[in-house]
């Protein structure tokens, strides 16, 4: 059965159909699904839907975009969400420098100084509890990476060595996923040196998708996790409209297509990757 590792169905957009939907994804291929929060309303949505659907799972977070409304009270109260044993996962967090055209340069540097502080914060505390996390980066590739390395070097004793970073000590740490990853098969293979595995949705399937395609090529398949980002991205013949995971039939076959390798091949390996990532059955 097909894992989502990224669904939003906490969404407005769900509202009218969730139930309905939700009963009827096991008829459509897909076994597990993850529900990621990306705000502290979502995360407790999140939580709450876990608490409901036996293959729903939750991970709890705030999005680079609120995440500088945070205060202390809320790493708290995300410590506390994180207890319940349905919560697999800290995120989405991280960096989105892509709303910053009508940012004075005082105010761009003050809201990425901002995210940058808050990603740190929610970064300390899936280390404090040891679950993987959920990263979301957008136009800011050099500085999620950047951050990213240094938390991998927390799980290589500490030591500012590149060695250590890139090579045996990072296997300590609990890894996570890049969310909807854009970067250059360059830039994916610096994040699989330090144990993370790339999400990869219905931008594969996209016409002027560039540098996916060549990133799934180039990553092995035991290093790739399935996601949607429902109600977002739907892959072709349906992008534009509402997603969710009943779609993902429509990335297996691209990236088996790009593989070479059959489509059961992919949900077998994709699945049993997002199982041992989330430590689920």
């Amino acid at each position: 059965m097909i894992f989502d590792t990224h669904a939003h169905y906490d969404d407005d957009w769900f509202d009218e159909d969730r139930e309905a939907l939700l009963r009827g994804l096991s008829s459509r291929g897909i076994g597990t699904v993850v529900n990621v929060g990306a705000s502290m309303r979502g995360s407790r949505a999140s939580v709450a839907l876990a608490r409901e659907w036996e293959f729903v799972y939750a991970s709890v977070g705030v999005h680079p975009d609120d995440a500088p409304k945070m205060t202390d009270a809320d790493i708290e109260e995300l410590r506390s969400l994180a207890a319940d044993p349905k919560v697999v996962a800290i995120g989405e967090i991280g960096l989105d420098y892509g709303h910053e055209d009508e940012l004075t340069d005082e105010e761009r540097d003050a809201q990425r100084a901002a995210q940058a502080y808050w990603f740190r914060r929610q970064l300390a505390l899936a280390a404090e509890l040891s679950l993987p996390v959920i990263i979301h980066s957008r136009g800011a590739e050099a500085d999620t990476l950047a951050i990213m390395r240094e938390y991998a070097e927390t799980f290589a004793g500490g030591r500012n060595n590149s060695e250590n970073v890139t090579g045996q000590g990072a296997e300590n740490c609990p890894g996570g996923i890049i969310h909807c990853f854009s970067g250059s098969p360059e830039t994916a293979a610096e994040y699989r040196k330090l144990g993370f595995h790339i999400g990869v949705g219905g931008v594969l399937t996209f016409k002027n998708a560039r540098r996916l395609p060549d990133v799934v090529a180039a990553a092995p398949l035991s290093q790739i996790v399935l996601e949607t980002d429902a109600p977002y991205m739907a892959p072709v013949p349906f992008r534009g409209k509402r997603n969710d995971s009943g779609y993902l039939p429509y990335v297996v076959t691209k990236l088996a297509e790009i593989k070479g390798i059959g489509e059961d091949e992919v949900i077998r390996a994709t699945e049993a990757n997002a199982r041992e990532l989330f430590g689920i059955g």
